[in-house]
């Protein structure tokens, strides 16, 4: 157990330092880490997608607690806005996670692969996209707060990949939509979490220290460290060049992607 738990503590220091250094969520590095380290450790194929997006979930509702005061404390968080998509939210995601229960490894690694060569053709590129239009009302806001939920709990991520860039097309500042993101992400995580839990409970062939989906050594161990580099990255960013650095990691996720795509077939 000990052994097992220094190996996810090394992760959470690697994963840390990525998220606060390329400003990336912590999904799109713990859930690659965690399909390539879990299987060594005894966790079945069956079993291996649906642990790692429901351990990668449970993480954030930790680290999205203490990105989001972190923005609220410089003003930038939409509290308005996210108090009438949440509820959008909460449904979508935990919708969305109950629904991969029905959904083999594979198709869920599929689901993966895509979002990974997306996520790296927007750093390799550049894209971001432009304004168009004005914040919804509670029917449009519900509606895109299902979508973010549903993909969201598909990937294991806190959904900024995708809330940043609606908000964005919403005319709202890039500063507060990424402060409005990260406070997105805490009902997605818990309502993620709550689904991965409840679908996993009483599911033949899980490993000892899981709760539902959620795989407790690599919970305790990333998030205990990654909440503490995440700061060391956050200073590197100020003196290395982060827009090369993200091209790098761009190209690393298109390799991951494409093992991981070899691995389905």
């Amino acid at each position: 157990m000990l052994s097992t738990l220094l190996i996810f503590v090394v992760l959470g220091i690697f994963a840390g330092i990525l998220a606060g250094l390329l400003g990336i969520g912590g999904g799109l590095v713990i859930v690659p880490i965690l399909v390539f380290t879990l299987p060594p450790l005894g966790i079945p194929e069956v079993h291996l997608m649906h642990i790692a997006l429901g351990t990668s979930l449970a993480s954030i509702i930790f680290t999205s607690i203490s990105s989001m005061r972190s923005h609220n404390k410089r003003g930038a968080v939409r509290w308005d806005i996210f108090k009438t998509i949440t509820p959008g939210i909460i449904l979508g995601t935990f919708l969305g996670s109950l629904s991969t229960s029905f959904m083999n490894t594979n198709f869920l690694k599929g689901i993966f692969v895509v979002f990974l060569y997306y996520v790296a053709s927007q750093m390799l590129f550049g894209l971001k996209p432009k304004a168009s239009r004005q914040v919804p009302g509670f029917q449009g806001l519900f509606v895109a707060g299902n979508v973010i939920g549903i993909f969201s709990s598909l990937v294991g991520i806190g959904g900024g990949t995708l809330s940043v860039p609606f908000l964005t097309m919403c005319n709202i500042v890039i500063h507060t939509a990424i402060g409005t993101a990260a406070a997105i992400g805490l009902p997605i995580a818990i309502a993620g979490t709550a689904g991965y839990v409840w679908t996993g409970i009483g599911v033949e062939g899980l490993p000892p220290y899981c709760f539902g989906y959620v795989y407790l050594p690599a919970l305790i161990g990333i998030v205990s460290a990654s909440m503490l580099t995440a700061p060391i990255g956050v200073r590197l960013a100020h003196s290395l060049p982060v827009d090369r650095l993200k091209k790098i990691f761009a190209i690393l996720l298109i390799v991951v992607a494409t093992r991981m795509l070899i691995s389905i077939f």
